[in-house]
């Protein structure tokens, strides 16, 4: 009707009724679609002025995105990439130390091992469906608080700094180890105050990493990162050339089982898995995010079985005397063993920046954003190198790697690994999650606790017991 009457009468209004209430509509339509309009260029504003007072920590926060290689632009990471990215960050410290924890815990500690590998790696495809549920959630804190709020944040994030802090004191004090070694019959003597030589060595080379704290555009020095599956897989090979090459015979028997002697080396099983805290990236890096879970099966499959290899091997060629780090019990005048060492010498050296990168991003954050850039780096390098410089302190006071590095994996390895995971998720999806799968992940949670306040208490009393030695006269 009200068409009819515009087309005969082109400029005529229509008096009809039902025409009033039609013009009404398409007015209010057209008002709608303007707020919309304008709205949408608010939102573009405001992402522009947030990009701007932010763009401070753009460089950091790209950094850790790419830590230890996980982080990619933009989401073009392939599943090869992705494989490679997470089992890199799995590698680490924990490798050194798994011959000795089965050599104490006895063969069939190996399940154990084995057992907390597929946990971790079932805990690290909850994470993924923590993120699938939720597409605003970035990181391993976002996580935390979707599915317990601010407090689950603060957990979060107080758990992931911990872990941090206590895994560069381990870092340390394997620098410290290896150094003597390296080093071994060098003598410095500096007069006016009374040092070992490996610690003095250990100074000298936390010195040298010190001014990569200060630095801001961090990715000059990233690309060292990726050289630690190089490094593990050196580390790997030289054991396996000292059995074959270095004259040690592999004819060491290993116990069955040492019960007494499982709730502390838990703590070094557990800690050999840690690297939940950047998967999150690793998800939101993949072109696929849906084979995140094939991913972590590849890589914590890869993971366990060099574990697992390195374990037996080390185990069966030096037996009682395996030192908690395996470089430490190889042949020093065998070159394999000199790689070995500086392999693990210098894996600690280009860790310090990008583990501190979340502190970094965090501290420049809370900073006022008219706050000029110069000061800004003032502060955070000046925060940095205190803190570095603390865990020099705390790693020569305490120069005890394997004891540090259980109650690192019991203390908070074990909550990040297994029990936050299982926890979210069930939080999460609580109103569709189905009662085997909330019987598995209450379990896991019991569990997980259950190794949690053994490996804490074991690796703790163990840790007092040989400091209060070493300084009874």
């Amino acid at each position: 009707m009200c068409e009819k009457n515009w087309k005969s009468g082109e400029k005529l209004p229509c008096l009809d009724s039902n025409c009033l209430q039609h013009q009404n509509r398409v007015a209010a339509k057209k008002n709608a679609e303007t707020l919309d309009a304008q709205l949408m260029s608010l939102d573009v504003c405001t992402e522009e002025t947030k990009h701007k007072c932010h763009g401070n920590t753009k460089d950091l926060e790209s950094l850790v995105n790419e830590k230890d290689g996980e982080g990619q632009k933009g989401t073009n990471s392939s599943f090869v990439h992705a494989v490679i990215n997470m089992a890199g960050m799995l590698i680490g410290l924990g490798q050194l130390s798994t011959p000795y924890a089965l050599e104490n815990g006895g063969w069939a500690s190996a399940f154990l091992l084995v057992g907390i590998g597929v946990a971790s790696a079932y805990s690290s495809h909850l994470l993924g469906k923590c993120l699938q549920k939720n597409a605003k959630s970035r990181d391993y804190k976002d996580i935390g608080q979707h599915a317990f709020g601010s407090k689950g944040r603060i957990i979060a994030a107080t758990f992931i700094y911990m872990e941090i802090f206590m895994a560069l004191v381990s870092y340390t004090i394997s620098l410290h180890d290896n150094l003597a070694t390296v080093f071994l019959g060098v003598k410095i003597n500096l007069g006016w105050y009374h040092l070992h030589t490996s610690q003095i060595l250990t100074a000298i080379a936390i010195l040298v990493a010190l001014p990569s704290l200060w630095l801001r555009d961090l990715s000059s020095i990233s690309f060292l990162s990726t050289c630690g599956i190089l490094m593990s897989f050196l580390i790997f090979v030289s054991v396996a050339c000292t059995a074959v090459f270095g004259g040690v015979k592999a004819n060491h028997s290993i116990p069955a089982l040492q019960i007494h002697n499982i709730p502390a080396i838990s703590g070094l099983y557990i800690f050999s898995y840690a690297g939940h805290i950047v998967f999150p990236n690793i998800y939101k890096a993949m072109k696929d995010p849906s084979k995140f879970t094939k991913v972590s099966i590849v890589s914590f499959s890869l993971v366990t079985l060099l574990y697992t290899s390195l374990a037996f091997m080390g185990a069966k060629l030096f037996g009682p005397q395996v030192n908690s780090q395996i470089t430490l019990s190889m042949p020093r005048n065998l070159l394999v063993t000199k790689i070995a060492l500086w392999a693990t010498v210098l894996t600690p050296m280009t860790k310090y920046a990008l583990e501190f990168a979340p502190f970094a991003i965090q501290l420049e954050q809370n900073l006022p954003h008219s706050m000029k850039s110069r000061a800004k780096m003032i502060i955070r390098g000046t925060v940095g190198s205190i803190l570095l410089i603390l865990i020099l302190i705390l790693a020569l006071s305490v120069p005890y790697f394997e004891y540090v590095l259980s109650l690192t994996g019991s203390l908070v390895s074990v909550g990040i690994c297994i029990i936050f995971p299982c926890a979210f998720y069930t939080k999460i999806f609580w109103s569709q999650i189905r009662r085997p799968l909330l019987i598995l992940n209450t379990t896991l949670i019991t569990i997980g606790v259950l190794l949690g306040a053994t490996g804490t208490i074991s690796s703790s009393k163990l840790l007092v017991k040989h400091f209060q030695r070493a300084h009874t006269p």
